[in-house]
């Protein structure tokens, strides 16, 4: 979402880096650059002046100045500021009160809240809670099968209401099915409009007096840029919102929402939807989103990935094999599709340090269906050729490639890699780091 911003920014603060000493006129179309870059990213122009005035009024000091590093003191700075811009710090989802409590969804229609209602429950669950859905949209019945669906596919408990109810009461018998099943948070999927209206407004007003959420999530479509901004002003003005759910933050839009919310209504955005899986639903957080936006990686959500996917009795079991060199084709197999279940090879990369500044790497295309391919071929072996690589030979190769629906280029590329990372492992197993890097590196 933030490339063009990211390259702008970058391209700012290599000028900067270019001079020993920094002076008030660099200092000033330093930021002049940076002011462009960012409301050309759709920043609202409040927002921008007052960012740029903080941080010409840091940049201007003896801190910057009389650096040995000023280029350097300038990007910490700027980071800094965007961090703060962004809420300063991760707000977590508000879950006090007597269970069950509910967390009431609310937003324009298209926004995406019966898909975070969904998402919302696999994150819950997986915090230990016991999430309990409610369709409360009467007036769009594709609303409420949909969150049925939704219910069955994550095998979470769904109220039965229908479009004859009305939304409060749909909401405050909930309360009470939800108890009696021993679920102890309530994610009420409120109607929406194609606009805000009054009608609109006065019936989650209704619902928010009669149910007493313990959080009001807004949810945004970040594509719409601006206009999330101003709806979120008009959703907080009626309701008092808690926060904000940001949708579609892997799409191409140019992330001025999520630059903007904070500052303009003072409630935090608390997560971001990054695909289309129910399990693309992020915590948000403003310093690792701010390092995002200048190139500097996000390694902390990365590895909170690894962690969640990744089963640790199968790690530690894995890391003994890797000591011991005995990393067959299956372990390979295995590690693809742990791989898969943490998004998108694309977005992962975007999470490594120096990766948008590097140009070959940057351009990668990265096709997540290689993966899927890579899987196929390792499934059309046998178990004796999946432990014993060596014994495939000319006959065996075209028999696993017909097998798979592959080429025998695609079968010879999966297990040219997989000898690479074999001698790779037996580097780093006989001579650590330095030893790999000596045959790494081409002299």
């Amino acid at each position: 979402m933030f490339d063009n911003l990211s390259e702008k920014l970058d391209a700012v603060f290599k000028k900067l880096k270019g001079h020993g000493k920094l002076s008030e006129k660099n200092i000033t179309e330093g930021l002049r650059a940076v002011r462009m870059a960012l409301l050309e990213a759709d920043v609202h122009y409040k927002v921008v002046k007052n960012l740029i005035a903080d941080i010409r009024q840091r940049a201007m000091g003896q801190e910057v100045l009389a650096s040995l590093t000023p280029g350097q003191q300038v990007i910490k700075i700027v980071n800094d500021e965007l961090t703060e811009l962004m809420g300063g710090h991760h707000e977590d989802l508000c879950l006090a009160g007597s269970h069950p409590v509910s967390v009431m969804l609310v937003g324009l229609q298209g926004s995406g809240k019966t898909t975070t209602a969904g998402k919302l429950s696999v994150f819950l669950r997986k915090n230990g809670k016991k999430p309990y859905l409610v369709p409360a949209d009467v007036y769009r019945p594709a609303a409420i099968d949909q969150l049925k669906k939704l219910g069955q596919q994550l095998d979470v408990p769904v109220f039965e209401s229908s479009t004859d109810m009305d939304p409060v009461d749909i909401c405050q018998q909930a309360r009470t099915a939800a108890q009696l099943q021993g679920c102890d948070t309530l994610l009420l999927d409120t109607a929406g409009r194609l606009h805000v209206d009054e009608e609109l407004m006065a019936e989650l007003g209704r619902i928010k007096d009669r149910v007493k959420p313990s959080d009001i999530l807004l949810v945004a479509d970040a594509m719409t840029g601006q206009d999330a901004v101003n709806i979120a002003k008009s959703f907080n003005d009626t309701l008092d919102i808690g926060g904000v759910v940001l949708t579609k933050m892997d799409g191409d839009a140019r992330g001025g929402a999520a630059l903007s919310i904070k500052s303009i209504t003072d409630k935090p955005i608390k997560f971001i939807g990054v695909g289309e899986k129910l399990s693309a639903l992020e915590p948000f957080h403003p310093e690792r989103m701010a390092s995002r936006i200048l190139g500097m990686g996000d390694v902390l959500t990365m590895i909170e990935k690894a962690q969640d996917m990744m089963d640790q009795k199968k790690a530690a079991e894995l890391e003994k094999k890797l000591r011991k060199s005995q990393f067959t084709l299956e372990d390979f197999r295995d590690q693809m599709v742990q791989i898969r279940k943490m998004g998108s090879l694309s977005d992962l990369m975007g999470m490594i340090p120096g990766i948008g500044k590097n140009k070959q790497l940057k351009n990668l295309e990265v096709d997540d269906r290689e993966l899927v391919k890579v899987e196929a071929v390792i499934n059309s072996m046998t178990k004796k050729e999946r432990q014993k690589h060596g014994i495939i030979n000319g006959s065996r190769r075209k028999r696993i490639a017909k097998g798979s629906g592959t080429s025998i280029q695609d079968v010879n590329r999966l297990l040219k890699n997989y000898t690479q990372v074999l001698k790779m492992m037996k580097k780093i197993n006989k001579g650590g780091m330095r030893g790999m890097g000596r045959g790494m590196l081409p002299f």
